[in-house]
């Protein structure tokens, strides 16, 4: 069930792709551009990118990272004590990143490893044996997608709390699990290098998953199945390939 959590995604993910850094907001049309980026060295970026964040390679065709995003229509916004509006698509970035990981993980995992057992007292025998993405929604038990969507309102209820607290010195996908100071069942404990490194990974597997979520949500639309039912078929040869004479057009 973690599908439903990968159509939230879509509303960001574009935005999502521009660093942040901390630095006074511009337009797209006052920003000065650099020719020749990390990412893009046929391309420019704006010089609002400086690569003071991990994974800021310079990515920013279009100029999202010079628009005032943290001010706009936000209620948690507070002049001088609040997120740069570099930093504030930073935290959508990762948010949507990490929704979609999830999502990816939930469109394979039925197909390899099997689904929820399902009973009779709640939804059937199999409320949960659905491979579809988009059927599985209709063939779960209501009560089922609630959970879902209270344990994601939990933890984005926990990222607000933590961005009031923090301000302007905001730990950029701070929620209380894994960062320094929150919840560390694992007891981890990186250097400052090896955290940088570790955020580093973390983006760019966000943003690896965005991507791969919204071709996973596209070819289920159009195919109608789960993803892992149409690996087989991609790898099998037909039957006259294991012919001495395979090369050759069939029926020949």
């Amino acid at each position: 069930m973690m599908k439903v959590a990968a159509l939230t995604l879509l509303a960001g993910s574009a935005a999502a792709f521009a660093p942040a850094q901390n630095g006074k907001a511009t337009t797209a049309l006052q920003a000065n551009w650099i020719e020749g980026t990390k990412a893009l060295p046929f391309g420019s970026s704006p010089d609002t990118l400086d690569g003071s964040l991990p994974g800021d390679v310079g990515f920013d065709p279009i100029g999202f990272s010079t628009g005032p995003f943290a001010s706009f229509n936000n209620p948690l916004y507070q002049e001088g004590d609040f997120m740069t509006d570099l930093e504030w698509l930073r935290e959508a970035e990762l948010a949507h990143g990490r929704i979609a990981q999830l999502a990816v993980v939930g469109f394979i995992w039925p197909g390899l490893f099997g689904t929820f057992p399902g009973s009779d007292e709640f939804g059937g025998v199999d409320a949960y044996s659905e491979l579809n993405p988009f059927k599985a929604l209709e063939a779960v038990p209501e009560s089922a997608i609630y959970q879902i969507v209270a344990g994601m309102a939990w933890f984005e209820y926990q990222r607000v709390i933590r961005i009031k607290e923090q301000g302007a010195n905001r730990v950029l996908g701070d929620i209380g699990v894994g960062y320094p100071g929150g919840w560390n069942p694992f007891n981890i404990n990186y250097t400052p290098e090896e955290y940088a490194d570790k955020q580093v990974q973390e983006i760019k597997h966000c943003r690896l998953a965005m991507i791969g979520a919204f071709g996973l949500i596209c070819q289920a639309a159009n195919s109608g199945t789960d993803v892992v039912s149409q690996l087989s078929p991609a790898f099998a040869a037909p039957e006259y390939a294991a012919k001495a004479g395979y090369f050759l057009p069939q029926g020949i």
